[in-house]
């Protein structure tokens, strides 16, 4: 499951929006494979993990491939999004944790703008990626093609209240976590799924009793059934 840029079935280019020397992303590229924007009928947002890329993560686009739809992975600065831990508090992880969701803003202005609109946009993460993905969707709630949380949850000290306030419209939202997990609590990946159905999500969520860091095989038939069904 590699993922190159000649590749016959997800052959890719890059774009770059535009910079601001206060975002420390605002430089990154967003890397685009599959169906060229214009032509797709839908995009899938991929988040990588701390001390990943946007190459490793187009893993999941082979994984969970579908034609006519076009994968966008945004890149972080030096390989992650945010310096600390998820559960630090927030204002020591800023400004990387604003531009990191700013990135995934411009992703999503990028299929806006070829006349893809949110409800055809699935976010999906995973690590690091995966509690930007809930962060991102709980902070611009509405109606999304999907969301997947592989190994993540919202961002903030175990003691902040998560108060999040919108409607996510039904938008079909996976978590998964292996428990225990070295980087991710499961009460914070519960308390997400927990969140994201207060906010009109139809949520599924699933525990992997020690299952290592990672996207499991599981996870990957329910991610490509969730694509599936939301890009009919």
């Amino acid at each position: 499951m590699t993922s190159k840029s000649g590749d016959p079935d997800l052959g890719g280019n890059s774009a770059r929006p535009g910079s601001d020397t206060n975002d420390p992303h605002a430089d990154q590229p967003i890397r685009l494979v599959g169906t060229a924007l214009p032509e797709a009928i839908g995009a899938v947002i991929l988040l990588h993990g701390r001390g990943s890329s946007a190459e490793d993560i187009l893993n999941l686009a082979h994984a969970m491939f579908q034609p006519r739809l076009a994968y966008l992975a945004p890149s972080a600065a030096n390989n992650s999004w945010y310096p600390l831990t998820f559960l630090s508090p927030r204002e020591k992880n800023e400004p990387w944790l604003s531009s990191a969701l700013s990135k995934v803003a411009a992703a999503v202005q990028l299929a806006n703008h070829s006349g893809i609109p949110a409800e055809r946009i699935m976010i999906c993460g995973f690590s690091q990626g995966a509690c930007l993905a809930s962060e991102y969707v709980a902070t611009h709630p509405e109606r999304y093609a999907g969301l997947m949380v592989f190994t993540g949850g919202l961002i903030g000290p175990p003691d902040m209240a998560l108060n999040y306030s919108g409607d996510l419209q039904d938008t079909p939202a996976f978590l998964g976590s292996g428990d225990p997990d070295p980087h991710v609590p499961w009460t914070r990946v519960q308390q997400t799924a927990d969140v994201l159905a207060g906010m009109n999500a139809q949520v599924t969520l699933r525990r992997y009793p020690g299952r290592p860091h990672t996207v499991g095989g599981d996870e990957i038939q329910f991610g490509r059934k969730m694509i599936a069904q939301a890009f009919q």
